[in-house]
């Protein structure tokens, strides 16, 4: 699992002996977020891995637009460029990114530089929360680094989808939301409840255990093949605003499977006026494991 490193790979990447100058050292980002809170920053002041950077999921993974752009569009390659250089990120060095709420914000951190040309980016496996119980050390206090050299390329939009290209994908899509909201029995933030016609639902929540780790390589094909996802048909996924979508593409890429991402998801559908919308489950018919 190259995109996933645990608490003791990184531990060990840390205290190795230092070679000067080889650039062998990870650059680290902090990308701590929870949806309706500003705390990420205070709660990195106050602890981090030693030598890692914050970075704002809100202010530098995510542009703002139109309410028909979604809650968190993805922020223009040049400013997304800005940020990388900002966080002390060289040319082909490693980046390790975590957070504390089960991986969803560091894997749109994983996302977005993956897709901007970053060659090397893994996410912490179970957060700060696996590094702690590894016996990791903290520290407090903000880390300032020297800018760095990286050179991202200039993605656009050539490998994500907007929303007219959903209304008319023909491969399977993958609703990452908690299954109450698939089905439209409540939906805490966005204007209207429901899903995308077509759509089936594969929560994120099925892919993690308990402490927010990835399950096996196993379990994941399992529950992508139960979502009808199999290895001969595109992929694309989509969640509340785009960050739980990250997240199942990060799954997908565990098992070799792509995934593209509608950043926009059920945000920006549910602020397009005419865009359908079905409630309930998958119709028995569409079941992928009725046979």
């Amino acid at each position: 699992m190259a995109d996933l490193i645990t608490a003791a790979e990184l531990r060990a990447l840390l205290e190795r002996e230092p070679v000067a100058d080889d650039g062998a050292d990870p650059r680290i980002l902090d990308v701590r977020y929870r949806l309706g809170f500003a705390d990420g920053h205070a709660n990195y002041l106050a602890g981090h891995i030693p030598g890692a950077v914050f970075a704002d999921l809100e202010a530098d993974l995510a542009g703002h637009g139109a309410a028909s752009e979604g809650r968190h569009p993805l922020p223009s390659d040049d400013a997304l460029a800005e940020a990388a250089r900002r966080w002390g990120i060289r040319q082909g060095q490693t980046v390790v990114v975590y957070d504390d709420s089960r991986s969803l914000p560091a894997s749109r951190a994983w996302w977005a530089l993956r897709r901007a040309g970053i060659a090397d980016v893994r996410v912490l496996d179970g957060g700060l929360g696996a590094w702690r119980e590894a016996g990791g050390e903290i520290e407090e206090g903000e880390i300032i680094p020297p800018p760095g050299d990286v050179v991202l390329s200039r993605p656009g939009t050539a490998d994500v989808l907007d929303t007219d290209q959903i209304a008319g994908w023909g491969g399977v899509l993958l609703d990452a939301r908690a299954p109450e909201r698939f089905r439209g029995e409540t939906e805490p933030i966005d204007p209207v409840a429901g899903h995308i016609p077509g759509a089936r639902n594969l929560p994120i929540a099925e892919l993690l255990t308990a402490d927010g780790r990835f399950r096996s390589p196993a379990e994941i094909v399992a529950a992508f093949e139960a979502a009808g996802a199999g290895e001969e048909v595109p992929i694309a996924a989509y969640c509340g605003s785009g960050v739980t979508a990250a997240q199942l593409a990060l799954a997908g890429a565990l098992i070799g499977r792509e995934v593209t991402v509608y950043p926009g998801s059920w945000s920006a559908w549910s602020n397009s006026p005419g865009r359908p919308v079905e409630v309930g489950p998958v119709p028995a018919e569409d079941d992928p494991l009725d046979e």
